[in-house]
């Protein structure tokens, strides 16, 4: 038996009417074995705990629709391994106190790295996405150099803050700024960075000796939110992440895949042009929505209001003028809650330039919601109405217009997270058995 690939099998009780009519692809699968059913099964109950835990036996073969004695083999063996475990019981009127079931993060870590031009940070996490302990340290120029500061990096931070280094990491993620073939883990252009065409996961993972995973900045995050935060994505069928930060990319998910496309630049909206007459963007385009919308084009906007100084429109200037002294986004998203008018003022203009962008996006996908990720979201009550205003003017239907767009929960660590879930993600991710 062949069965229809990656998440076509997504509960016990779903009859043939109700599974997703998907080709199967005769030039890419694998034959279901005698296990690929117990394994389907037990990648269910899993994710069924960590979405309802603390949760009981009882109440998981409830929401199952199986006789508990089916479900509770699958259970012990998930107990076994150490990826679950029994965390007290419940208040119950009568009879025994039913165990509750938990996904275990403890000890179960995770090294996460978000490369960024000039300055990238590295840290330790748990499964889950919270960050045990950081560093920082700067970008090399050259890709070439990666591994082996990266080996330096990590062997630094585990020896601080994991006693039982190397073998007690499920794995590295590193987020990057830029397309990434997901299959090879090749960089295939990051502009801001100026790298192309780089073989990094391999070189990374053999010099520092741990299982690497690399994805672009957008999908990285759009992957936190379906497999960090649940709650949040579970009442959509697809949504859209959009990363605001050195540039603007964004995150496709649809029916809880990733959307790549065929050459794994998928969500490159950000080199859409919003402005035929608009500033220069570091792709060679002049009026993307990147060069319009990301952080150093609301420094530059700040910059202006503060000194009445016009900031360069050509990109070789520009990088010069950024070599004087400026503040960085942190800093105007800090003046801005202060009340400053010129920090306000810039990051209100950048809200309009997002809300344009944003009905591209609207447009061209139509995602039951928008996640918008970044450090400018920390003040997202000075961002909201300009956004929603861009929005509702370039999109047709009420329903598009109407559009729900909602800042990222963690605008400080969310590329961290996504770093965090490019690794535990295929742990939870429905089986490819077709």
């Amino acid at each position: 038996m062949i069965y229809p690939p990656d998440d076509s099998i997504t509960t016990l009780s779903l009859g043939p009417e109700s599974l997703p009519m998907r080709k199967i692809n005769t030039r890419n699968f694998r034959l279901a074995t005698r296990s690929t059913p117990r394994e389907v099964n037990r990648r269910i109950v899993l994710n069924l705990i960590r979405e309802y835990q603390p949760i009981s036996r009882a109440e998981l073969a409830r929401r199952m629709q199986v006789h508990r004695g089916t479900m509770t083999p699958l259970v012990r063996e998930l107990v076994e391994s150490g990826v679950v475990f029994e965390k007290g019981t419940a208040a119950t009127a009568r009879g025994r106190r039913p165990t509750l079931l938990c996904v275990r993060t403890r000890g179960r870590l995770v090294v996460a790295v978000d490369v960024r031009p000039g300055r990238s940070v590295i840290a330790l996490a748990d499964v889950s996405g919270h960050v045990l302990a950081r560093d920082a340290f700067d970008t090399p120029d050259s890709p070439a150099e990666l591994p082996e500061l990266l080996a330096t990096e990590v062997a630094s931070l585990l020896r601080e803050h994991a006693p039982d280094g190397v073998e007690g990491c499920q794995g590295l993620g590193i987020v990057l700024p830029g397309m990434v073939d997901r299959k090879t883990g090749r960089l295939i252009y990051a502009p801001r960075l100026g790298w192309r065409d780089v073989d990094l996961r391999s070189a990374v993972a053999q010099r520092v000796g741990m299982r690497c995973y690399i994805e672009s900045a957008p999908i990285a995050c759009a992957l936190a939110r379906l497999w960090l935060e649940p709650d949040a994505t579970r009442a959509v069928n697809s949504f859209a992440y959009v990363s605001v930060s050195d540039g603007i990319g964004v995150g496709l998910a649809f029916n809880g895949e990733m959307l790549r496309g065929e050459a794994h630049t998928a969500g490159e909206f950000g080199h859409v042009s919003l402005d035929s007459s608009g500033p220069e963007c570091v792709c060679g385009r002049v009026g993307c929505w990147e060069a319009m919308a990301c952080n150093s084009a609301t420094v530059d906007r700040y910059v202006e209001r503060l000194t009445g100084n016009v900031q360069p429109r050509n990109g070789t200037a520009k990088r010069a003028a950024r070599g004087a002294i400026r503040p960085g986004i942190d800093e105007v998203v800090r003046r801005a809650r202060g009340g400053e008018p010129a920090a306000v003022s810039a990051l209100v203009e950048t809200g309009e330039h997002i809300g344009k962008g944003l009905a591209l996006v609207v447009n061209a996908f139509n995602p039951g919601r928008i996640f918008v990720g970044g450090e400018i979201t920390a003040v997202w009550e000075l961002l909201e109405g300009p956004i929603r205003d861009a929005l509702a003017a370039g999109t047709i239907t009420d329903r598009t217009r109407a559009t729900p767009v909602v800042p990222d929960s963690a605008p400080a660590e969310y590329r961290l997270r996504g770093a965090v879930a490019l690794v535990t993600a295929p742990g939870y991710a429905a089986l490819a058995v077709g």
